[in-house]
């Protein structure tokens, strides 16, 4: 019986490529090409404009919401809609004052200063922002002791957009200076299905409306995950279905990545089910899930309960965490009754 024939390896170059470009073609660079966030993107594209007839650079704006929902994508959109350029780097990495100084001293008239996370930045950098955002001034000690003096240094008039996934923790003097304060919200299904098709087209792999809305669906409205998902189900396409994705590739390249129809993960059914079936229910505190599933509970908290609430699976409750119906009837369970079950507080 012959061998199959197999195609030959790709050359070593082909894996020694950057691949900037291929993480970043998927990423919209104009306000036509984004989809989705409709009220966001209209007052955005609307302070673009009214900025450009005056001349203008862009007022400062801080973007929030949770993480993959384009905040960084809209940055660069208001970077390239404004024709300037755009500085990036994020609250941790700022550790110093002349960390902060020698970025905003490289910046031309109506460049964009972006800082990622900006809600983490150092107390002591955040109070530098203040007359730099109001004044376009950065005053900067020289010396210690006796000899200390300030020098004032004149900015030219920037922007600065900072992005953030916790805007409670942002301090008020900080907040108040922004005066463009935009929130990004969940993607409906329909909102990733064309966010997908589009990413389909550039990855240059068929998908038809059925293989776009099964991924969508999955996608726990974020357009990160819909992208990321894209990808797995594109190497599945590749290899066992023509490169064509439909409904069908799609639940079984997804099944195959542990992610069932609702959109639920190998770690969302391990926290419900510790839930329904090692505490009956709850109530439950969160550390007595983690140490049960294995995670963080910070983790817990910040990346898998958001969605599981959302979508009504659990409940916060001042004992512990809960698990409603819908829980019980995901994992196939019958709901129990929780009356004179021992109930775990936080």
């Amino acid at each position: 019986m012959p061998k199959p024939v197999q195609a030959p390896p790709p050359p070593a170059e082909a894996f020694n490529k950057p691949n900037a470009s291929f993480d970043n073609r998927l990423r919209p660079v104009r306000f036509a090409d984004f989809t989705g966030q409709e009220k966001v993107r209209e007052r955005l594209l609307l302070s673009v404009k009214a900025a450009r007839q005056r001349g203008e650079p862009l007022d400062h704006i801080l973007l929030s919401g949770p993480p993959g929902l384009g905040k960084t994508t809209l940055c660069y959109i208001l970077a390239e809609e404004m024709g300037v350029k755009v500085h990036a780097t994020s609250g941790p990495v700022v550790e110093k004052p002349s960390d902060l100084a020698g970025m905003l001293t490289s910046l031309d008239r109506g460049d964009i200063l972006f800082i990622d996370e900006i809600h983490r930045m150092q107390k002591a950098v955040e109070e530098y922002l203040y007359s730099a955002m109001e004044d376009y001034v950065l005053d900067i000690m020289i010396d210690q002791g006796p000899n200390a003096r300030s020098i004032r240094l004149e900015l030219p008039r920037f922007t600065l957009v900072g992005a953030t996934t916790r805007q409670g923790l942002l301090s008020s003097p900080l907040r108040s200076r922004f005066t463009i304060n935009a929130r990004l919200d969940y993607y409906r299904p329909e909102e990733l299905a064309q966010i997908v098709t589009r990413s389909a087209r550039l990855l240059e792999v068929g998908i038809d409306n059925g293989g776009a809305m099964e991924i969508a669906r999955r996608s726990r409205g974020t357009a990160r995950i819909a992208n990321n998902l894209l990808r797995r189900v594109r190497d599945y396409a590749q290899v066992l279905a023509g490169n064509h994705v439909s409904a069908e590739v799609a639940d079984k390249a997804l099944g195959m990545e542990g992610i069932d129809r609702a959109g639920l993960d190998e770690m969302d059914k391990r926290i419900l089910s510790c839930i329904c079936e090692t505490f009956g229910g709850g109530p439950v505190g969160i550390g007595t899930v983690a140490v049960s599933v294995g995670e963080d509970p910070g983790t817990i908290e910040e990346v898998y309960e958001p969605y599981l609430i959302q979508e009504g699976y659990i409940a916060r409750t001042p004992r512990g965490r809960e698990a409603t119906p819908l829980a019980f009837r995901s994992l196939g369970l019958d709901v129990q009754t929780r009356a004179g079950q021992p109930t775990l507080g936080i």
